[in-house]
């Protein structure tokens, strides 16, 4: 039997390895391919079934952006050699890929209009959960039209975090998210308090919500529909100087979270006229007081020395009201310096409270 029976025409071949003929014709003249049979008469070449698979290889390396040369090695080489050349050709690609990504960054950078953009996926009951936690510190509304800023929350996208913060100068509240994804950034936005509110109260039944900030525009996405977010144009207080400022806290009290709310109303009920909530700490107990009112004795566990601190209760009572969890810590550094009011297993959210004078708790 004639050996060119078993034998294919370039058209065939091409066909079963995925490769052009003009591909294979280049592939000859390289010498990476040679053809089993060239007809002397009408140059047609002609392939066996047994080069499929160098083929197939030859087409894979290729589309792996792999030179010639370094085929050629991966191609007749030792299983060594050919791993070698692989291994660099990825680092290599790895290398272009990155500094390609980088210069395109900087061109698109150029490009825009210099708005800071960035995107961040959140649980959609997390982040309703977060906006009700620290729109407890947004001022009230006769305060938001001599202060504006006040009346929003502040949006801050930033690496791998996402930061709620809210104050009314009394009160500062802290709520930091951790995204399932993020892109962009980092950048920062102040919304209105009450429009913030309103979506939170739809993502709270979303599993997942997309937070967009381009610019001004402001995006919250979820189950394929969106609702957009009006920018204030104003300053918010520089948050992170209070932060920094923090003394480090002398005295520490862990306590129930609602044995505290319950032992409050009692001393609330005689008005504003009775002055401060009064909190006292006696070894491993919490004295909750206010002017001519029974004091209350909660257990509780105190470290550091004993001290006396006074809150206003518009101040103290939001704060609890936006914790989470079964306890409450209070970190206080001193009766006239701002406090740590935070979940005691939880750190995420964090309220500051400014405390007031008061004669009594001096003695």
């Amino acid at each position: 039997m004639d050996d060119t029976e078993a034998l294919m025409s370039i058209g065939a071949f091409a066909r079963r390895v995925g490769l052009a003929p003009s591909a294979l014709r280049f592939y000859d003249d390289c010498g990476v391919l040679r053809p089993a049979s060239v007809d002397e008469a009408t140059g047609y070449r002609y392939y066996r079934p047994a080069q499929q698979p160098r083929a197939v290889l030859v087409r894979r390396l290729r589309a792996a952006g792999l030179p010639l040369i370094d085929a050629s090695v991966v191609l007749d080489g030792t299983r060594k050699e050919a791993r070698a050349v692989l291994e660099g050709h990825a680092r290599r690609t790895r290398d272009m890929a990155a500094a390609a990504q980088a210069a395109i960054e900087d061109i698109l950078g150029d490009l825009s209009d210099g708005a800071p953009r960035a995107t961040a996926l959140i649980g959609g009951a997390e982040l309703s959960s977060a906006v009700r936690q620290v729109a407890s510190a947004v001022a009230l509304p006769g305060v938001r039209e001599e202060f504006p800023a006040l009346g929003c929350v502040l949006i801050e996208l930033d690496g791998q975090e996402v930061r709620l913060v809210a104050t009314d100068r009394y009160r500062l509240a802290v709520r930091v998210l951790r995204p399932a994804s993020t892109e962009g950034g980092p950048c920062q936005v102040l919304v209105d308090a009450v429009e913030l509110k309103g979506i939170a109260s739809w993502a709270l039944g979303l599993p997942f919500v997309s937070v967009e900030i381009d610019g001004r525009d402001v995006r919250i996405r979820g189950d394929d529909t969106d609702r957009a977010l009006r920018a204030v144009d104003e300053t918010f207080p520089a948050y992170r100087v209070v932060l920094d400022a923090l003394a480090t806290a002398k005295s520490r009290v862990i306590i129930g979270r609602e044995a505290l709310r319950e032992a409050l109303p009692g001393a609330l009920a005689l008005g504003s006229s009775a002055g401060p909530i009064i909190l006292h700490t006696d070894e491993q107990r919490l004295l909750v007081s206010q002017r001519g009112s029974t004091e209350a004795a909660l257990r509780a566990l105190c470290t550091g020395p004993s001290l006396c601190i006074a809150f206003d209760r518009e101040v103290l009572l939001p704060a609890l009201d936006a914790s989470v969890g079964p306890d409450v810590l209070l970190e206080i550094s001193s009766p006239t310096e701002p406090v740590v009011v935070r979940s005691a297993d939880q750190g995420s959210f964090t309220t500051l409270v400014m405390p007031v004078q008061n004669n009594a708790a001096d003695g």
